[in-house]
């Protein structure tokens, strides 16, 4: 948290921590507590961590991509993706 309870910006946080607080907003939603303006706050950020994941996902899978696909098939290393 960023401080008053505001939750990092999505963009900061790893594939890991995302995960996390999506399934927590999941858990949440599922048990319908809580008011439908938060609700809905919620089911925004989790839609927006999801994206954010996903990212993570096919970054990872183009690295080791790189790897896999390298000058002769041999794994020289990691290039970076960007």
């Amino acid at each position: 948290m960023t401080g008053a309870d505001e939750p990092l910006p999505i963009s900061e946080l790893t594939f890991e921590d995302a995960l996390a607080e999506l399934e927590s907003i999941v858990r949440r939603l599922e048990e319908g507590s809580g008011r439908l303006d938060e609700a809905i706050a919620a089911y925004e950020r989790g839609t927006a961590l999801k994206r954010h994941c996903e990212t993570k996902l096919q970054q990872a899978e183009m690295r080791v991509e790189k790897v896999m696909l390298d000058g002769s098939g041999a794994a020289t290393g990691v290039a970076s993706f960007d």
